[in-house]
């Protein structure tokens, strides 16, 4: 089944007609997910790319909780080409773009400094996915990226699935499949704003953080691992009880000043590897608006949008330095080049699997402000 009708009044604003163009001779478009309680999520095929999460606040009032685009152009030629995409073949950064896979070396384009970042220039996030809708709360994407596409090694077969749940869950769940050996880490690079997207979009300083990881993974000044875990202990990375994400952001930290902001990779206290647990949690206390991560992965790279411009997006919305939070979950970066982090190699005959769930809700008191 293709798309499901988008005929009707959608409270994004969004046109179907703005995001149908053909690409390499694929087709893409938009595909609107609703709940029973009025609920909406808008999706393009174009590198899953999210242009809207319609959310209700203290009020019932909704507004966009995530940064997107409100065209195929605007999407194609953002200022940030990985804006609510899905992030693949390898999301985060590999060394030099290069590493070793079963005695052999492979290299990757380099597109962030020295360095391999997000599956490339022309990774997951810029091309058509086949779509399927088979229900109104459901979309299942697929991709098969071909053997040395963008340096990786084997062809790939991704099916992605979102979905928006009863609860007020955007539920991902992922799984790929390889012919030859390689190494796969995916994850979604949703950049959220729990206020509501605006011109300009307000900082997300003064949200409430929980981040549930007793370690993190320190990097060097562009931005890859020493390939030690660091306790968060006494650092300003420690977000084990909630605090607002600016009270620390511009502590003089060499971490800090390393990723300009929160740019690091948690990792997650887990019970036992590739179980689905809590991960972090962040609130708005002006709307109220809360969101829960919970993830099957590792880690989860925490990033405060420190290079956002002002550029435009959704309606003409503008979106200044530090007015998202993303939480990609994931495998540490650069682990094809660390044999001691959790490996993300994946052989013929495995199948890669990951969920992770963005759950939103309204918090019916905030704490006092640290």
């Amino acid at each position: 089944m293709g798309n499901t009708d988008t005929t009707g009044v959608l409270i994004c604003g969004l046109q179907r007609a703005d995001f149908q163009t053909v690409i390499d001779g694929k087709h893409t478009d938009l595909y609107v997910l609703k709940n029973p309680s009025g609920a909406e999520i808008a999706v393009t095929n174009y590198g899953g790319a999210v242009a809207a999460i319609m959310m209700p606040d203290k009020d019932g009032k909704y507004d966009n909780v995530i940064q997107g685009h409100d065209s195929i152009a605007n999407v194609i030629n953002s200022h940030e080409p990985f804006l609510s995409t899905i992030i693949g073949r390898y999301g985060n950064r590999i060394a030099k773009g290069s590493f070793l896979l079963e005695g052999k070396a492979y290299q990757l384009a380099i597109n962030n400094g020295p360095n391999s970042l997000h599956g490339g220039p022309t990774g997951f996030h810029a091309r058509v996915w086949d779509a399927e809708q088979p229900d109104a709360q459901t979309l299942r994407l697929h991709y098969v990226s071909k053997d040395g596409e963008e340096g990786f090694p084997g062809n790939l077969d991704v099916t992605v699935v979102y979905q928006l749940t009863d609860n007020n869950e955007f539920k991902i769940l992922y799984e790929a499949t390889t012919d030859k050996t390689t190494i796969v880490n995916l994850t979604h690079h949703g950049f959220f704003n729990l206020s509501g997207i605006a011109n300009p979009t307000p900082v997300i300083n003064d949200y409430e953080l929980t981040i549930n990881a007793d370690y993190y993974v320190p990097i060097d000044d562009t931005s890859i691992p020493y390939g030690c875990i660091a306790s968060v202990e006494g650092t300003p990375f420690d977000f084990r009880t909630p605090h607002t994400i600016g009270s620390r952001i511009d502590d003089d930290c060499v971490q800090i000043r390393h990723g300009a902001g929160y740019d690091h990779c948690y990792v997650l206290n887990k019970r036992e590897a590739g179980t689905l647990g809590f991960a972090a949690k962040c609130v708005d206390p002006l709307s109220r608006r809360s969101m829960e991560v919970f993830t099957t992965e590792p880690g989860v790279q925490v990033y405060t949008s420190n290079w956002h411009n002002g550029f435009s997006g959704w309606h003409g919305a503008t979106f200044p330095r530090r007015s998202a939070i993303c939480f990609e979950a994931q495998h540490f970066p650069d682990t094809p080049n660390k044999g001691h982090f959790p490996s993300c190699v994946l052989h013929p005959g495995e199948t890669y699997r990951q969920t992770t769930i963005y759950q939103f809700g309204v918090e019916k008191e905030i704490r006092q402000k640290d």
